[in-house]
C-alpha cells in the first residue's frame, strides 16, 4: 500500500454566511480559491478526488470542471451533490465517503476554502502517514492542528457513526494514540476562508 491508493474528498458545499457571498468563486492567482484546492490534489499523489457540491452546485461544478480540464490530468474527478449540506460540514464528508471508490486504502478530507495548501503538503502528509504506519494523520504548524485529515479505511465505519456534532473530529477524540502529527512549514493548513480579511491576507 502506497500513496497512489488514497481517495480525496474535497468540500465544496458550502454556502459562506460568515462572507455574505459565494467564497468558492472568488478568484485566487490564476484561478479561484475552489481552484486552486482542487489544482493542488490534482497535482498531488491521490489517486482519486471526490468533489462535494451543494451550495450554488452548478456553478461550483462548472468552474471546478473548468479547473481539472486545465490541470490536463488524467486523475478522475468525480462530482456528488449532498442534498443535506446545510447541516454541515460533516455531512458532506459523508456524502463524499460514500461515493468514494470502494478499492481506497485511506481518505483525505480537504477544504475547499484552503487554497494556499499546496500538493508539496499533501505529498508530505501522505510520506509521513505511509512511512510511521498508516492510522490517522494531519499537518500541524507551530503546534496548531490543521486540514486535510488523512485516515486508514478501517476507521470507516467508525466515522460513519460519529456524533454530527462532533464531526470527525470524534475520531481524533477517540483515538488520541493513533493520530500522526506531521510538523509542516506553512500556515495554510491552519487557515481557512471564513471572513473578507482572510481572503484578501491570502490572495496571491
Amino acid at each position: 500500500m502506497d500513496q497512489s491508493t488514497v481517495c480525496a474528498i474535497l468540500l465544496a458545499a458550502g454556502e459562506g454566511k460568515r462572507m455574505g457571498t459565494q467564497k468558492l468563486l472568488l478568484p485566487f492567482g490564476d484561478t479561484t480559491v475552489a481552484g486552486a484546492s482542487l489544482r493542488a490534489l490534482l497535482g498531488s499523489r491521490v489517486a482519486q478526488v471526490v468533489v462535494v457540491l451543494g451550495h450554488q452546485a452548478e456553478e461550483v461544478r462548472q468552474s471546478l470542471s473548468q479547473q481539472a480540464e486545465a490541470a490536463a490530468q488524467s486523475l478522475p474527478v468525480k462530482f456528488v451533490l449532498n442534498d443535506r449540506y446545510q447541516e454541515g460540514m460533516f455531512s458532506s464528508a459523508l456524502c463524499g465517503l460514500a461515493a468514494a471508490a470502494t478499492d481506497a486504502d485511506a481518505f483525505l478530507i480537504s477544504l475547499a476554502d484552503q487554497p494556499a495548501i499546496t500538493s508539496q503538503v499533501i505529498d508530505a502528509l501522505l510520506a509521513a502517514f505511509f512511512k510511521q504506519g498508516p492510522e490517522i494523520a494531519l499537518p500541524t504548524y507551530h503546534g496548531r492542528r490543521g486540514h486535510p485529515l488523512l485516515f486508514h479505511r478501517r476507521y470507516l465505519d467508525e466515522v460513519r457513526r460519529l456524533d454530527p456534532q462532533a464531526g470527525l473530529r470524534g475520531l481524533l477524540s477517540l483515538h488520541p494514540d493513533k493520530l500522526l502529527e506531521v510538523p509542516v512549514d506553512t500556515s495554510a493548513v491552519v487557515r481557512d476562508i471564513d471572513y473578507w480579511d482572510d481572503y484578501l491576507s491570502q490572495r496571491p
